[in-house]
């Protein structure tokens, strides 16, 4: 088959990696640097990818800001393009902040989108809805990490219950604004599963009986499926059956992504083994196969 480079939809870096602690209590290594990044992209054929910068400090010590994903942007510009990054919690801390002005400012440089927005805030938290609002005027897409509502300490990201109802209640507000979903809560959705307490891990197993995200899918037109990390891998590849009509239906709307966050991680390696059997069994077809891993992209971020 002929060789499609992808466009990575999810990435990061640390542009100064020698003077960034570990990313967290538990971990000794910290993200890649740019050209780490791109030694994973020649490995695996992608051609380019969205650095997304992260700026809330519940995931790691250090901040990666939108300055740092615009300067690598610059110094490899055949190899990445660049969101910009925001805390709600910023510009005074208030419901009424023009975050126009900053995104405006972003976007005038290069900026595709806002992301990875995980500040651990409800859906629907005054803050997170005048983001929303903002980023929609800009015509700018999100890129969120959901985390659980049931608790306060050992997450990061936008606080829903299951189903997502949080989620529903800002797509259906902001039809304007496109969102790309991410993290385990969201593609625990994929199935019932996501509806029991397994839904802050990776579920496993066949999925007998659809989940909330088809249905999210179906209704609103502005949601986005961002397939990378483990989790997006997890569920796609637990069940190719049912992947197959996933991708069929909503196949304007998903997005292949990596999330490749330092260089021990194997599941990248493992999705794209997984991904090229998934074409050569013409599970998917080759216009599909396209828009996942490159065409929709390029459409979403006007490439």
């Amino acid at each position: 088959m002929n060789s499609i480079k992808k466009i990575d939809i999810h990435s990061h870096i640390f542009l100064h990696k020698k003077y960034t602690p570990p990313s967290s209590f538990s971990s000794c290594h910290t993200a890649l640097s740019p050209t780490e990044l791109i030694e994973f992209y020649d490995r695996i054929n992608i051609e380019k990818g969205v650095l997304l910068p992260s700026v809330s400090p519940e995931w790691m010590f250090a901040l990666s800001t939108s300055e740092d994903a615009k300067e690598a942007t610059e110094l490899y510009p055949d190899r990445f393009l660049w969101f910009c990054s925001l805390d709600p919690r910023g510009a005074g801390n208030s419901p009424d902040a023009d975050w126009s002005k900053v995104i405006g400012f972003y976007k005038e440089l290069g900026a595709k989108g806002v992301g990875e927005l995980y500040a651990q805030l409800p859906f629907d938290d005054p803050l997170m809805d005048n983001l929303f609002y903002h980023c929609a005027e800009c015509d700018m897409p999100v890129t969120i990490h959901i985390a659980p509502t049931d608790t306060v300490y050992g997450y990061y990201g936008i606080m829903d219950d299951a189903g997502l109802p949080r989620l529903e209640k800002m797509l259906k507000k902001h039809e304007k604004l496109k969102i790309l979903g991410h993290s385990q809560l969201f593609w625990a959705e994929i199935s019932d599963n996501g509806q029991s307490d397994v839904r802050v891990d990776f579920p496993t197993g066949r999925i007998e009986k659809e989940g909330r995200l088809a249905s999210l899918m179906r209704e609103y037109p502005n949601l986005y499926c961002d397939v990378s990390a483990n989790s997006g891998a997890n569920a796609f590849m637990r069940d190719p059956d049912y992947a197959a009509r996933f991708v069929e239906e909503f196949s304007d709307r998903i997005l292949y992504g990596t999330d490749y966050g330092n260089p021990y991680s194997r599941f990248p390696f493992e999705f794209d083994a997984w991904l090229e059997r998934f074409r050569e069994d013409r599970m998917i077809s080759e216009d599909n196969y396209y828009k996942f891993v490159r065409g929709n992209a390029e459409k979403l971020l006007g490439l």
